[in-house]
């Protein structure tokens, strides 16, 4: 068959991807959904909406194709993480609208179970910061908060479940109520040493083990799409979270290779292989997938607003028409004009995890143009990768010698020079950077035999272009110390 179909279910948007057996993209379909800010600090999404879109887009996409059910071989899934749902089994209705990744409405509820204790549990069992970040605390609130929710879960009524989990429902008509072991490890409930729910941690935030799915592989045949007619009968093949998936889909499968994501947020990973390795630096340690029954770990650094500030630039300030004009923008200046803006919207993740810490822009003067402002937010977004990087090569107790990027942002090449001037290593862009895409349908591809062997898939990896750093050492010290002023201005802001 000529094709896998990967469903993209992301932050801000709902994607389709068809790939060929060179992952070339054959088919793509993309729509954006309303993003629900009902308070400061608090983002929401309308399930519903996520599902309609993520169907639209895959109708759409095959058509663009010309292909039809016969062509394609194998789904698979890659998702928004941590973004929480629950629905009724019995109707498939939601509760509520999904608490977003982004959300930091339960912040105070972390902050006292850490304040009880729980930190050091809850980091051993799962690899996770005590942050609201992650999907345990929100499930908590969501049984807290809707009406007869607690009762409804302990008796078994009710379903909760990352993205994955609510696409994998929807497309075979209710019959899956699965995750994947990658988006489990993201939810503050899973034993990542294990490999099972936790009943200690669910008993820790009252949560009822009636109410959890399924955990399976991230690639293996979970069963058959029922609920679009174009694909009606093929397999669902594939699952992982959006980070894992761009990881495998740079095929950093071997242990010390690793990947930046440039997406809504950025998100580090580097491949630890069968080991479990605890963080010294505030980083993640996260399953990277499972296979054939093995599973690979990974370091994980999160940032929260990356390519986000950029729509907040479009959105917000209406300083730009589209995202893709930020360039242009901020290279019709030649440096910042001493303006920095530190993209804390949703707090500060790794490695400062301050859920208090607020977006701040300081040296501004009369001189400061919006142009300065658009080039502060791309090196916003490099420098608090840079920050990830020297953590992560703290833990890795060696220096990263090189970067490879993917995501929507890694297509700017202001953004990635700049990033290579910070970090003094090369940073590497692949031919194709819809790796997260591309990642889910080598997991699915690769369970149905569409591609034979991890060689195979190695074989598709490509350079597009290297950005070598061209400033000095010195230089770049500088520039990270006034960044370091930046953030210290901005933590802790919404607690002062």
């Amino acid at each position: 068959m000529p094709a896998i179909l990967a469903l993209d279910q992301g932050t801000t948007s709902s994607r389709a991807i068809l790939f060929d057996v060179k992952g070339s993209v054959l088919g793509v379909a993309q729509k954006e959904f309303e993003q629900h800010f009902p308070q400061p600090g608090w983002v929401e999404h309308d399930p519903e909406e996520i599902w309609q879109t993520q169907a639209a887009v895959t109708t759409e996409a095959i058509a663009a194709a010309g292909l039809n059910r016969s062509d394609i071989a194998a789904v698979g899934i890659t998702n928004q993480r941590e973004t929480t749902v629950i629905w009724d089994r019995a109707t498939g209705t939601p509760i509520h609208n999904a608490i977003v990744w982004q959300d930091r409405r339960t912040a105070e509820a972390c902050y006292r179970l850490r304040a009880d204790g729980y930190h050091a549990t809850f980091r051993e069992r799962t690899g996770l910061i005590l942050d609201a970040y992650f999907s345990g605390t929100k499930v908590a609130w969501l049984l807290d908060h809707v009406d007869g929710a607690r009762e409804r879960a302990a008796a078994g009524e009710l379903a909760f479940g990352t993205i994955d989990s609510w696409l994998a429902w929807k497309l075979t008509g209710g019959d899956l109520h699965i995750t994947d072991v990658s988006n489990a490890s993201r939810t503050l409930l899973y034993n990542i040493h294990d490999n099972a729910w936790d009943d200690y941690l669910l008993g820790i935030l009252d949560i009822p083990a009636a109410l959890l799915p399924e955990v399976v592989q991230s690639s293996e045949v979970y069963g058959n799409i029922t609920s679009i007619s174009e694909l009606d009968g093929v397999p669902l093949a594939g699952i992982a979270g959006d980070q894992q998936a761009a990881t495998f889909g740079q095929v950093c499968t071997q242990p010390g290779m690793g990947k930046n994501t440039y997406g809504t947020g950025c998100f580090m990973l580097l491949n630890t292989g069968e080991r479990a390795q605890a963080s010294e630096n505030q980083l993640l340690t996260t399953i990277a997938w499972q296979r054939d029954g093995q599973t690979d770990y990974a370091l994980e650094g999160s940032v929260f607003v990356g390519g986000a500030i950029v729509q907040w630039l479009r959105d917000g300030l209406g300083i730009i028409e589209s995202s893709s004009d930020v360039e242009a923008l901020a290279t019709s200046v030649e440096d910042n004009g001493g303006v920095y803006l530190v993209p804390a919207l949703a707090g500060l993740g790794a490695p400062h995890w301050d859920p208090y810490a607020r977006g701040t822009i300081v040296g501004l003067t009369r001189g400061s143009t919006a142009a300065h402002i658009a080039r502060a937010a791309l090196e916003g977004i490099a420098y608090q990768v840079a920050d990830l990087v020297d953590a992560m090569g703290a833990d890795a107790g060696q220096p990263m010698t090189e970067l490879r990027v993917d995501g929507g942002a890694a297509a700017n090449d202001l953004l990635m020079q700049f990033q290579a001037d910070l970090l003094q290593i090369p940073v590497v862009r692949p031919t194709i950077l819809e790796t997260t895409a591309l990642g889910a349908a080598y997991l699915a591809g690769l369970t149905v035999d569409y591609w034979s062997s991890l060689d195979n898939v190695a074989a598709n990896w490509q350079v597009d272009r290297t950005f070598e750093p061209a400033r000095s050492a010195d230089d770049a010290a500088a520039l990270r110390q006034r960044w370091n002023n930046a953030v210290e201005r901005s933590r802790g802001w919404e607690a002062s």
